[in-house]
């Protein structure tokens, strides 16, 4: 059976971030016959419609790993109520120009987290929007919000809550079941 490729990447580029935990566990949540590949998100140029034409290697490195990859993974925080400022610019930027979208019909799994009792609910809907544009494919269950996320880790960042931990691995199988359906 071919691997399955998924691309995966956060919306916090903080160290310790919990977005960052949460994808980072992930890889080892992933199903049989299928990677996931953490994908670099830093030093991305803010969206300038100018400059869409001329983005640095960085950018034009991102949007192959999404091409060549059979579904996508993103893990958000919340932001007064949304995505990161700077996961909308990295959907932006990457998405252009006119045409060059490597996240059109791609499979795409979202999880979120918050140290609130919402988990990221809010912006993870947002994200959902901006997907719808750039024509993503949802996978839509089960979702995963992970509230209280100061709780789920251990020191080093491991996931030490089951419940997420099995959701989390259901979202991943879903994600590379659809993958796989659609490659057919």
């Amino acid at each position: 059976m071919e691997t399955i490729k998924i691309a995966g990447f956060g919306g916090s580029l903080r160290k310790e971030s919990y977005s960052r935990y949460l994808l980072e566990n992930a890889v080892g949540l992933m199903p049989e016959n299928s990677k996931l590949e953490l994908l670099d998100i830093k030093n991305f140029p803010l969206m300038n419609q100018d400059e869409e034409n001329n983005y640095p290697e960085n950018v034009k490195k991102f949007k192959r790993q999404i091409k060549e990859s059979d579904g996508v993974l993103m893990v958000t925080p919340e932001y007064n109520y949304s995505i990161p400022g700077y996961l909308k610019n990295v959907l932006d930027v990457a998405s252009r120009p006119y045409g060059d979208n490597p996240f059109n019909g791609k499979p795409v799994a979202i999880m979120s987290s918050s140290i609130g009792m919402l988990g990221g609910s809010r912006a993870q809907y947002h994200l959902r929007q901006v997907c719808v544009f750039l024509d993503m494919i949802p996978v839509n269950t089960p979702e995963v919000f992970l509230t209280f996320a100061q709780d789920k880790f251990d020191e080093k960042g491991k996931l030490k809550d089951e419940m997420t931990a099995k959701f989390a691995g259901q979202l991943l199988q879903n994600l590379v079941n659809l993958a796989r359906q659609l490659k057919k």
